[in-house]
């Protein structure tokens, strides 16, 4: 059997299947051969790939280059018999381990809050009987009987069906639900059209059916799909690639510096110990201590203010990921829809009318055009089509959970909501019309009719496809009440003009009866008078449209991935103002089908790809690939999406962001970010926080490494002049961990800079430090080099004693980084033109920095802990000079140089 569980069963019989499956269809399998098959194929279950431990998330915190060079510097320190410094450098990398391991850990808690745990059962035959059995207890072969409301328990080959229904929209991305049947179809056919098969997962929302267990676990399409998500690539986001690469640049560069440094001592014989002391205080100077710490603090933040948006981020880099993100592709049903059938049209008594709002809210009117005379409310042919819609009609709209819900074919919602919209009421008008009679809907007759008493007499309320309602009709209602010939082609016309809009179009229709008259096929369509049609969709969510409109403008395209048809995701598109590199908004851009895709090569299809914005029809293994082709071109790539068909996408994609409320839990189990709102405008609000995010870390970078620069270029400068050292190791870790913490530290609570979503994105491959960066970095480190060592001089050349003449040094350090942070609050932007108020931070943090400096100055403890002596009023004034004078400077060059 086990060569069987490959084959294409939507070609097969149905009977054929079910001989190939050794199972009578009309008794199902004996007890024992349950046994056989459950221990021959397993549990009917997923199997589910380990996820990290608590320990390895924490001991994973030390797997940067940073933490090494930091845990290296800890070491060397400690064999010197250092041990302050060594407790301080590795209790920094502590605390950075705690923090990131914390924010992890948080993001796993909330995730596993969001899934509702749920054991399914189903309704199988066996030996004759029908039980309710777990649904991890099915096995190939087994006989399932769906109705309305169950979960498809496995992947079946339905053998009969009775307006069967099926909503597979987690797996196909299709807005409506799938009508099944058990004929046998073509070998080629695409899942998303395979009407004889039910998946495993999708819900049965209306009908009844009979089928074949096919596949079950991971041989499901949803366990392949689950495959997939293993099968993708685990991408390091941009900002740990930057900062990998960026380490490993400085960690060549401390080391082959201290070497040098060492070499060159030994060559003008100078002690070997003082020569080594000498490259290791070098190496302390030059190695930023605070960076670990600083960027694991400022992505921590920027994870708390998503928070607050009602998004959970599961890894810190994911936030400024968002703001390096290039192009987002977004599913379309749930995402950048309601997922929530919409009438927006409606044509009756030779009026065009549009209806407003969206979902099943009922907030919204019927708008008549504009050169009517005839209010909504006069037009009786309107009021009749509107209530047709509403009493030949099955669903139901409940609250829940602060929003309405549809009970029932999400189409038949619609037409409820579109009736409250005119001014009827659901359940007054069920009790004035009580219904008596009914015709289902079937797929051979295409339509549905309904018999309703009112007032000791009866009408018949017809609901269908056009063409089958037409058939029936004989004259069409005007708006006065009064009916004429029914003009068949002006119908016709009407419906294809709404079709070309992607909406879905049902016709309406009624008849008189008399009060003894019964609804059969032979009576029902015959004379109907012709009500109206009323065209629907699944519609953009409103504030989807001004995300995308907003991500457009900062320079991120938009895709829409989705396996709907064609016609409907081009007019999502369209409402939406998607553009590719190749149409503007507004234009008719060109929409590529999965049939398309599979033609492509994988070289083709990346050449293709960037000029494309709708993509439809699309299968799980297209979605990935089109992720990778863009990935391939150098894009920096978000999906969003809910069902289980954007899993593997969204595992592929630089950043995955999944749908909390309506999000499968395979899909936020692949995703990077959970919105628990469902809400496509915080990804826009993501993208600004995320670059917000990465403009502070660059800020802090700027802003930290003229520290390590300046120190390294002091003890550089004076070993190779065989000087005094104008700093001590300790001291320098000093200023390192104070001013990192005080100073540094206040650029995380940076507000956003006006205009930084009117910005095109950052390029990808370009380095974390860029020549402004460059150059800002060159000067301060010059201006550090030349004032501490240049005031360290000139105070031992008057005779003071070298701790004062050190403690002057390691001010001037700190004095000149204080007026610094203010100039590094942005590359291009005066602290003026800022505003001084505008982070009280960074205030703040210079006033307690100054205190510490007081404490560091007088206090006979710290005067022995760090070797430093009282300084008088006149260096303090010296000390300000140099911070006044790098402060101009820095704002000169941004006025001379603007970035």
């Amino acid at each position: 059997m086990e060569t069987l569980l490959d084959k294409h069963w939507h070609y097969l019989d149905g009977e054929e299947v079910a001989q190939l499956l050794d199972v009578p269809p009309s008794k199902g399998l004996d007890k024992f051969e349950v046994e056989h098959r459950l221990s021959h194929f397993g549990e009917n279950v997923i199997s589910v790939k380990k996820s990290k431990t608590s320990l390895e998330r924490f001991l994973l915190q030390f797997h940067q280059p940073l933490v090494y060079i930091l845990i290296a510097a800890g070491m060397v320190t400690a064999f010197l018999g250092e041990w302050v410094d060594s407790l301080v450098i590795l209790g920094v990398v502590l605390i950075n381990a705690l923090v990131g391991h914390f924010q992890e850990s948080k993001a796993v808690k909330a995730l596993n809050s969001l899934s509702a745990s749920m054991n399914t059962e189903a309704t199988v035959l066996r030996a004759g009987e029908s039980l309710r059995v777990p649904a991890a207890l099915i096995v190939p072969g087994d006989i399932v009987i769906l109705k309305s409301g169950d979960k498809v328990p496995a992947d079946i080959r339905l053998l009969s069906t009775k307006e069967l229904r099926i909503d597979e929209s987690m797996l196909t991305g299709e807005s409506l639900p799938a009508d099944k049947n058990s004929s046998s179809l073509p070998k080629e056919t695409i899942l998303a059209e395979r009407h004889c098969i039910g998946y495993a997962g999708t819900l049965v929302s209306f009908g009844q059916g009979t089928g074949v267990v096919t596949a079950t676990g991971n041989n499901t399409e949803i366990g392949l799909i689950s495959g997939l998500i293993d099968t993708a690539d685990e991408l390091a986001t941009p900002l740990t690639r930057k900062i990998t690469q960026f380490s490993h640049i400085l960690l060549i560069a401390i080391l082959v510096t201290a070497s040098t440094s060492f070499v060159f001592g030994i060559l003008r014989s100078q002690p070997v110990n003082d020569m080594f002391m000498a490259a290791v205080a070098l190496a302390v100077g030059a190695i930023p201590e605070g960076l670990p710490a600083a960027i694991t603090i400022i992505l921590a933040l920027g994870v708390s203010r998503m928070a607050e948006r009602k998004a959970i981020i599961r890894k810190l880099p994911a936030v400024e990921t968002l703001g390096g993100t290039t192009v987002i592709c977004s599913d379309k049903t749930g995402t950048l829809t309601e997922n929530q059938m919409t009438v927006q049209e409606i044509r009756s008594g030779n009026l065009a009318y549009t209806v407003s709002g969206t979902g099943y809210g009922k907030e919204g009117t019927i708008i008549a055009p504009e050169n009517s005379n005839t209010a909504p409310d006069a037009n009786m042919a309107l009021r009749e089509c509107v209530r047709a819609g509403l009493l030949c009609n099955d669903a139901k709209i409940l609250h829940k959970k602060e929003r309405n819900i549809v009970e029932g074919d999400p189409t038949e919602g619609a037409l409820i909501i579109s009736a409250e919209k005119f001014g009827l009421n659901h359940e007054e008008e069920k009790k004035r019309f009580r219904r008596i009679d009914e015709l289902p809907f079937e797929s051979e007759r295409q339509f549905m009719a309904t018999l309703h008493e009112h007032d000791h007499s009866r009408v018949i309320y017809l609901k269908g496809a056009v063409e089958k309602v037409l058939e029936c009709c004989t004259e069409s209602m005007l708006p006065s009440g009064e009916t004429t010939l029914l003009d068949k082609e002006a119908i016709t016309s009407a419906q294809h003009e709404i079709a070309s809009k992607g909406l879905r179009v049902l016709a309406f229709a009624c008849k008189h009866a008399s009060s003894d008259a019964t609804i059969d096929q032979t009576n029902i369509c015959v004379e109907m008078t012709f009500l109206g049609l009323q065209g629907m969709i699944d519609p953009p969510r409103e504030e989807a449209m001004s995300a995308v409109a907003a991500c457009q403008e900062a320079g991120v395209k938009v895709k829409m991935i989705t396996g709907d048809h064609a016609l409907t995701a081009e007019a999502i598109g369209k409402k939406l103002g998607l553009r590719g590199s190749a149409c503007n908004v507004g234009d008719d851009c060109r929409v590529m089908t999965g049939k398309e895709i599979a033609e492509l090569c994988d070289d083709e299809l990346t050449q293709q790809v960037e000029d494309i914005p709708i993509f439809a029809r699309v299968s799980p293994e297209q979605k990935l690939r089109l992720v990778m082709a863009l990935q391939s071109n150098g894009e920096v790539c978000a999906m969003t999406g809910d069902g289980v068909n954007d899993a593997p996408a969204l595992k592929q994609a630089d950043i995955g962001i999944a749908m909390g409320i309506t999000g499968t839990e395979v899909a936020k189990e692949a995703a990077d970010m959970v919105l628990t709102d469902d809400n496509f405008a915080s990804i826009e609000a993501a993208v600004e926080e995320g670059r917000g995010v990465f403009a502070n870390l660059l800020k802090f970078i700027a802003w930290t490494l003229p520290t390590n620069a300046g120190e390294g270029l002091v003890i550089l400068t004076a070993i190779l002049f065989g000087a005094t050292f104008p700093i001590l190791p300790l001291q320098i870790l000093w200023i390192n961990m104070t001013t990192a913490m005080c100073l540094g530290m206040m650029l995380a609570f940076e507000p956003k800079e006006p205009g930084i979503m009117q910005k095109p994105p950052r390029n990808p491959n370009h380095p974390i430090l860029d020549k402004v960066i460059l150059r800002r970095i060159g000067i301060v480190s010059v201006l550090l080099l030349l004032s501490a060592l240049g005031l360290f001089e000139w105070e031992l050349s008057n005779g003071a004693p070298v701790g004062k003449a050190r403690t002057i040094a390691v001010n001037v350090f700190v004095v000149i980084e204080a007026f610094y942070l203010f100039n590094a609050r942005s590359f291009s932007r005066s602290p003026f033109e800022l505003g001084l108020t505008t982070n009280l931070w960074a205030i703040g943090g210079a006033a307690f920095m100054m205190a510490l400096q007081l404490l560091f100055t007088y206090a006979p403890f710290m005067n022995n802990i760090f070797a430093t002596a009282p300084i008088d009023l006149l260096d303090w004034g010296k000390i300000l000079v140099c911070g006044l004078i790098s402060f101009s400077l820095v704002e000169f060059d941004k006025k001379r140089r603007p970035q």
